[in-house]
């Protein structure tokens, strides 16, 4: 018989973390007497993290007698308290090996529903004193779980906890977690998770990733990875410039074929790729090769890439490429990469560009223009200062035409007299989301943006305020984009403090920096944030994939080794370290 032992809760605290604060609620103690469960959560409880705890999938995290006693032999403990490990309810019995997601208890008056395993997190170290906690209850099996609430009521210590019904699947608790985290995710068990009704729905989409991901030749962890097809080829590899065509006033296309003479790949409409500026080339400034990311601006199916390029004041790329690279220059060039990408679907679609950011736009719209079966409504607004500053104009009003559903409008923010004369525009000023709302354009539709980070954060604000579902909106940085990372001040990225390194140089690509690498830092994700570059994380144990980035040269090492490989060209940046000079596209 399964009995509840403690029901524990807890407020938001702060704490001092690796010279920061953290706002955290699991640190929770047990409640005397008898408390209400409620649909979103326990009487007295707080759920500080929403985007990885609590919610109506994840009110009541549960916990066992029998974890307990295991943890304490592994890390050589001989005390414990309820609610260390941030969980709810703990209880004897209910083993992560038996449990099955969906199965339904009695605690009480309450009723309760099985939704997912529990989502590892840094905090969890944190609370243990043990940073590695997080990807050792997946190692072992032990990860807890989350229960929904399907009638609210009261319990309390010594309830005993009836099973009303088994899950429909049979899939437990342990089976589940390492279904999504770990390397192993067989198409049968992936479709048998998937027809669980109780399944919560972030975990449902991880898993129909991967279903979907399924003999692509896809690399990573699907579930946890964005979907990202296999690198043409690794590193750099020799280009030739086979023309250069001016296209505004500063800016330049760049056609770019392989040195071999072989065939490019085809790449996905919105991808980039990163060029490579020996140091030795001449016109370059400094010591040390440059690298910067361009988007791919042609029609990708004509099997060479071009890059269109915006001479600025002190990019040493650019000023390099408009003054000195001229047909048959060779540069080093990547494969095609990025998670901005056209998606297939049949939603209406609206590109928002403003200044160079028209060029991922341009190749998704020729991809757009291919679509013969099944072709979707497509809205174009693209802003400019004027007409000598708007880039592809007769191209992208002959594409429009090959479309009959797409629609163009352009924005001249501060027009000349003869742009007046000309008509050569539609809006005078900036770009708005009421421009879109009065020309018909639905809220339902895929948006994506791409221009100046003050434009980004505007039309995101914008479209946010409409309604427009976050998964709706698809975003291009061009730089760093300050303060997006977890916990990250918005700063820009500088220099570390302390005594410099003197191991190899990890340069942070967008972030314009070159560090030489320390001892003193566990991880590149330590660096990272040394150098307040922004990056996304979670687990800081190689288990979530929140901390990918693109690895665009160079060798890491891993410890500890993650329990799901993330794909080729890319790095956990929480649990690897240089093996020689690495180039990391933050």
């Amino acid at each position: 018989m399964a009995m509840l032992l403690s029901v524990n809760v807890g407020k938001t605290r702060e704490v001092a973390w690796q010279g920061r604060t953290v706002r955290s609620s699991i640190w929770k103690s047990p409640v005397a007497g008898r408390v209400m469960v409620r649909r979103l959560n326990i009487d007295g409880d707080a759920q500080t993290d929403l985007q990885g705890h609590g919610g109506e999938q994840r009110a009541v995290m549960v916990y066992q007698m029998s974890s307990y006693r295991f943890w304490n032999a592994f890390l050589g403990r001989d005390r414990y308290e309820y609610g260390q490990f941030g969980e709810n309810l703990t209880v004897d019995g209910l083993e992560d090996a038996d449990v099955c997601i969906g199965d339904r208890y009695r605690i009480g008056t309450a009723e309760f529903e099985v939704s997912q395993p529990r989502v590892t997190c840094y905090r969890l170290g944190i609370r243990m004193a043990h940073p590695e906690l997080p990807a050792l209850v997946v190692t072992h099996g032990r990860p807890g779980f989350y229960m929904r609430v399907i009638q609210e009521g009261e319990i309390g210590a010594g309830d005993e906890i009836v099973l009303l019904s088994k899950g429909p699947g049979q899939m437990s608790v342990t089976e589940v977690d390492q279904l999504l985290y770990t390397e192993r995710h067989p198409e049968d068990a992936l479709r048998k998770v998937l027809r669980i009704g109780a399944l919560s729905p972030g975990w449902r989409q991880s898993f129909e990733s991967m279903l979907a991901a399924q003999g692509t030749g896809a690399g990573g962890n699907a579930g946890l990875d964005p979907s990202e097809p296999a690198l043409a080829w690794a590193g750099f590899r020799d280009m030739r410039i086979a023309r250069v065509v001016p296209e505004c006033e500063g800016v330049k296309s760049f056609w770019l074929e392989a040195a071999d003479g072989a065939t490019l790949p085809r790449s996905l409409a919105g991808q980039h790729i990163a060029v490579k500026i020996g140091a030795g080339a001449v016109g370059m400034e400094g010591g040390a090769d440059e690298i910067r990311m361009y988007s791919l601006s042609g029609d990708p199916s004509l099997g060479v890439f071009r890059i269109s390029v915006k001479q600025e004041d002190h990019g040493v790329v650019s000023r390099y490429l408009h003054a000195h690279a001229e047909a048959g220059t060779t540069i080093e060039a990547s494969a095609p990469r990025g998670t901005f990408r056209l998606t297939p679907g049949d939603a209406p679609v609206v590109l928002v560009s403003a200044g160079i950011g028209v060029t991922p736009m341009l190749a998704m719209l020729y991809a757009l223009a291919e679509e013969k079966d099944a072709p979707r409504d497509v809205w174009w607004f693209h802003g400019a200062r004027d007409g000598r500053h708007h880039a592809f104009r007769d191209e992208l009003q002959a594409l429009a035409a090959r479309s009959p559903r797409t629609t163009m409008h352009v924005a001249y923010s501060r027009p000349s007299d003869a742009d007046r004369t000309a008509r050569a525009f539609d809006l005078e000023g900036h770009l708005s989301v009421a421009h879109m709302q009065a020309d018909g354009v639905p809220a339902t539709a895929d948006f994506y943006l791409c221009g100046p980070q003050p434009f980004l954060r505007e039309m995101r604000a914008q479209l946010t305020a409409w309604g427009v579902a976050g998964s709706q909106i698809h975003e291009e940085v061009f730089g760093v984009e300050l303060g997006t990372g977890s916990g990250t001040p918005a700063i820009a990225p500088h220099l570390p403090d302390g005594p410099a390194g003197d191991g190899p140089v990890v340069a942070f690509v967008r972030s314009g920096l070159r560090v030489n690498w320390s001892d003193r830092y566990k991880g590149l994700l330590d660096l990272a944030e040394a150098c307040a570059v922004p990056v996304r994380w979670s687990c800081r144990t190689g288990v979530c994939h929140n901390c990918r980035a693109n690895l665009l040269d160079g060798k890491v090492r891993y410890s500890p080794q993650p329990l799901s490989p993330p794909p080729d060209g890319t790095v956990l940046l929480c649990c690897a370290t240089p093996e020689g000079d690495v180039q990391i596209e933050l």
